[in-house]
């Protein structure tokens, strides 16, 4: 019974020291991070992900700096049959660049490495139907990711368990409005 016990309070623990060592950005500054990003590439372990990721496209995040080191994030998905959009509140914790979205069931979510300018990778933990995942995103200023960030994004994805099968490209997409208008 003891035995058991442990087990089940290990498990419970192993996800959270597993995220403790994803770090955040070096003096992650909010305002720079702000503005246009489409998301050119994920990576995730979840099983919703991996069964529709061949058919996911290129989405965008519209993002601006708010109160208290927290973001408001505009998001628009393409879909065959027109454009999801969903506003959420990215709510800081603890340090510059390291959130959490209730409203999305986004536990932990961290800016791991951004120039501002061209790229940004996103590490996010989650709860989707009951099952706990990673995920990574891939954000650039343009629809074309530069070599520099899929580098970035590539050396940094395998760190937290995720490999090259899980990986989606995303195809570009003119189902959005965002996606109409130039990032700066």
């Amino acid at each position: 019974m003891g035995a058991t016990l442990l087990s089940c309070v290990l498990l419970l623990l192993w996800p959270s020291s597993a995220r403790a060592d994803v770090l955040v950005q070096p003096d992650f500054d909010a305002n720079k991070f702000s503005g246009l990003w489409y998301v050119v590439s994920m990576v995730s372990d979840c099983k919703v992900f991996l069964g529709k990721k061949d058919h996911l496209l290129m989405s965008t995040r519209d993002i601006k700096a708010s109160a208290g080191g927290n973001l408001s994030v505009h998001m628009e998905f393409p879909r065959e049959d027109g454009c999801n959009q969903v506003d959420a509140e990215y709510l800081r914790v603890g340090s510059q660049g390291h959130f959490r979205v209730p409203a999305l069931g986004y536990l932990d979510v961290r800016v791991v490495d951004t120039d501002y300018s061209s790229f940004a990778v996103v590490y996010i933990y989650k709860e989707l139907e009951g099952a706990l995942s990673a995920m990574v995103q891939l954000y650039s200023r343009t629809r074309e990711a530069s070599p520099q960030a899929l580098e970035a994004f590539q050396d940094f994805y395998p760190t937290v368990g995720l490999s090259a099968d899980m990986v989606a490209m995303l195809p570009k997409s003119d189902a959005c409005s965002l996606g109409d208008r130039d990032a700066p």
